[in-house]
């Protein structure tokens, strides 16, 4: 069992000093702080162990989003990703319980339930909770996995350092057992975790994708988890010294034990899987090493949440960030390698254990090595301190979000896209409000189809620090949303469609719109005045009598346009720029995914066009747009463009694959499914252009046509569409063509017995004989 269990182990390791953090910042992380009107966080035990600096985290705010809706995650790190300098893991769950709360007070929940109100501490509203008390007590009476690979660190007993450490609350990176909340510090330190779990899996980004199909696997969203299931009194009664050893036989025999009552409920069981899709996994994005900011193109790293299709007032979200070196093969390294000694030199280019020993190389805190051969020097030779603490092999961050609901859609919104527009960031300068970020918008550029709902919300703060930089009352967060002035040039974009499209507003512009004067997403003058004055009645000219917390709900896109916009209040050029930009388009709609080596699937809003890529399809991560163009309006779309048309009816919707290039690796292709309308006596052609050369060449390419859809096995992206051509014409020529051939025939053979009478009358002879 515990050899299985190796394989689950690799989460990670950080070999620096540094402090390896991640912050939330959409949803709002909290960093364990709560309301607080100081940058240090003041007690970073409260919820769960985040080993981020003490300034991380946004004050409490909750929100609510509707299921199924699409929302941004967006976070920053602040080691490498997806870099040959180091390996990274990045693991998003999401948890929902009844009893989940912020709670009303900075002090971590007790684990004396005599502490709490009628001795219950997990409906005790004072403290915050994410994991339940039953979570806890598991964590205490289950053994460690002792066959981890923990270094030099040997865990501590907190309570008692005379006796031999056993739960799984101590962990290399957690040798003293501290606690935080409810966690379990070995569930939280690695993963797939081999018992139950409350958190549900979202996504996994690795640097390794090829890890792919064993995290999918292995997730608990669908397979279930084997563990000692002991009744809670039962448990209160067990010592550190005394945990279970997490198998089968060690729980049957505690299980003997038991007192009778206990008996009937104690045993060995499987927990039910989550029951939701394994999670979705991919390569994680780039980031370079020291630097909490953007990533390529300056945008920040994030991932698009499409929310479960589930009713609950009380969930959380947590991101855990997972670094290592190469220094080990983490994968396959295990307790055999404790020792100081244990692991392998054979990265270190010596010939042979010994020699690396006894020149220092060492897996230790700190140690000293010889850099070069004892006899290349006197016997002082020139030694160096690496910076070394493998406490920190094995590093795992993590950030989570304060509570949010999840609600059912209303019939209004029918099988419509729902997308969240929110705001990051909090009161402040740059210095002033690092890790966390300034305020911007999120997504900060929005493409949407006409039809599509836009929901806008955002929640702010009134216990910023007093001191912090910013306009209206101090301490306040406030932000709102009005047009800019005129574009001062134009935009274009070949490989979109908005440079038809009427635009309001421009990037550089700080000065606001006359807003009532001009549409804005076909929004009613009311929802313009929320949106720009957030419902105030008092002073209005920096928004100090609004609330922290604004909500419009969603609203039905009727226009199409460019439409860029600001907050008034937070456009201080100096050190902050908080701006926007949503893209509604009419008869085109999206569809966006994330996918590499670990294959998936995408499928066009209105089901016209299914992609299917296959595991090693692509040999690194495509962000994947597909458009889907209305077949009414693709001549329309495609004059607009310049472009040609291609031979034949429109029979299909116009699908657009970006990036506009080759995707797949060299002689991989993937699967493409188009339905179309096909006439009677009609052929099909399916043809093919680059977006970037404007359609100006249409190419056929092989498909297999099956009644109403064509399956295509492709590697590029760009434009597909089919067309269907007439039979009619054809089947008429054939018919006369035939009987012209048939004429043809008798009259030469009328004409040549006439002109041959002895053949004629041989002939004749020979049928009345047969008569």
């Amino acid at each position: 069992m515990f050899i299985k269990i190796q394989k689950c182990l690799v989460f990670v390791s950080c070999l620096i000093l540094a402090e390896c953090d991640i912050y939330l910042h959409n949803l709002r992380g909290s960093n364990n702080r709560l309301d607080e009107p100081n940058r240090e966080r003041r007690n970073a035990k409260r919820l769960f162990d985040s080993q981020n600096n003490n300034r991380g985290g946004y004050n409490v705010g909750n929100v609510y989003y509707y299921s199924g809706s699409k929302l941004p995650i967006e976070w920053t790190n602040q080691h490498s990703c997806h870099d040959v300098n180091g390996h990274c893991e990045i693991i998003m769950q999401y948890m929902c319980n009844e009893n989940l709360r912020d709670g009303a007070t900075i002090k971590t929940i007790p684990e004396n339930q005599k502490e709490c109100s009628n001795a219950d501490c997990d409906t005790d509203y004072e403290y915050g909770m994410h994991e339940s008390y039953t979570h806890y007590l598991q964590c205490l009476t289950r053994a460690r996995n002792e066959h981890l690979y923990t270094a030099d660190q040997i865990p501590v007993n907190r309570r008692n350092k005379r006796n031999k450490v056993k739960d799984s609350t101590y962990t290399r990176q957690n040798k003293n057992g501290q606690r935080y909340g409810y966690e379990c510090p070995e569930e939280r330190d690695y993963y797939p975790y081999w018992a139950p779990s409350p958190w549900i899996d979202v996504a996994i980004l690795t640097n390794d994708a090829s890890r792919c199909p064993y995290y999918q696997e292995e997730s608990e969203n669908v397979k279930g988890r084997f563990y000692c299931h002991i009744p809670v009194e039962e448990m209160k009664k067990i010592s550190n010294s005394n945990a279970i050893n997490h198998n089968k036989e060690a729980c049957e025999a505690f299980c003997s034990t038991a007192t009778s009552t206990a008996k009937k409920e104690c045993g060995w069981i499987q927990s039910r899987p989550h029951g939701v899709p394994a999670p979705d996994c991919r390569e994680t994005e780039y980031t370079r090493d020291n630097h909490l900011g953007n990533g390529i193109g300056g945008y920040a790293s994030g991932f698009n949440w499409t929310l479960p299709k589930t009713e609950n007032k009380h969930c959380a979200f947590r991101i855990r960030y997972n670094i290592s070196t190469g220094d080990y093969d983490g994968w396959n390294t295990n307790f055999k390698q404790n020792e100081p000694d244990g692991i392998s030199t054979k990265k270190f280019g010596f010939s042979s254990d010994e020699e690396a020993k006894e020149r220092g190389y060492k897996l230790k805190n700190n140690p000293t090595v010889d850099l070069f051969p004892p006899y290349l020097f006197s016997k002082n030779s020139f030694k160096l301190e690496l910076a070394i603490n493998t406490a920190q092999f094995g590093r795992t961050f993590q950030d989570r979000s304060h509570s949010f609901e999840i609600r059912k859609r209303k019939d209004e919104f029918g099988d419509k896209v729902i997308h969240n527009l929110n705001v990051r960031g909090k009161r402040g300068n740059i210095v002033q409000v690092y890790p966390a970020v300034e305020y911007d918008f999120v997504p900060n550029t929005m493409e949407i189809a006409k039809d599509d709902y836009i929901h806008f919300q955002w929640t702010g703060s009134n216990t910023n620090p007093n001191n912090n930089d910013g306009q209206g009352k101090i301490g306040t967060d406030r932000s709102n949303v009005i047009l800019q002035r005129e574009a001062i040039y134009t935009e274009t974009n070949v490989l979109d469609w908005y440079d038809r499209l009427p635009k309001v507003g421009h990037w550089g512009r700080s000065l606001p719109q006359h807003f009532s004067n001009i549409s804005f997403l076909g929004l009613s003058e009311e929802d313009k005045l929320k949106l720009a004055f957030l419902e105030e009645t008092g002073e209005l000219s920096e928004l100090d009598a609004a609330k922290p917390y604004f909500d419009l709900g969603p609203r039905k896109v009727t226009s199409s346009g460019v439409y860029h916009y600001m907050s008034t209040r937070n456009n201080n050029f100096s050190n902050r720029s908080q701006k926007g930009r949503i893209i509604s388009v009419s008869g085109i709609t999206f569809e966006f995914h994330a996918i590499g080596w670990n294959g998936g699937n995408i499928s066009s809003p209105h089901g016209t066009c299914d992609i299917q890529i296959e595991r090693g399809t692509f040999d690194q991560l495509h962000r994947i747009k597909l458009s889907e163009i209305n077949k009414d309006e693709v001549e329309q779309k495609l004059h607009e463009r310049n472009g040609n048309i291609p031979n034949g009816k429109i029979s299909s919707h116009l699908i657009l694959i970006e990036p506009d290039n080759v995707l797949a690796a060299e002689s991989k292709k993937f699967q493409m499914k188009i339905r179309f309308e096909r006439p009677r006596a009609h052929s099909v052609t399916v043809y093919h252009a680059w977006v970037k050369s404007d359609f100006a060449t249409w190419s056929k390419i092989d498909a297999e046509v099956n009644d109403d859809m064509v399956q295509l096995s492709v590697s590029n992206g760009g434009a597909y569409v089919v067309t269907t051509h007439s039979n009619v014409g054809m089947i008429v020529g054939i018919v006369f063509g035939t009987l012209a051939v048939i004429l043809i025939v008798v009259v030469l053979g009328v004409f040549y017995l006439r002109k041959n009478p002895k053949t004629y009358n041989n002939i004749k002879r020979k049928f009345q004989s047969k008569l």
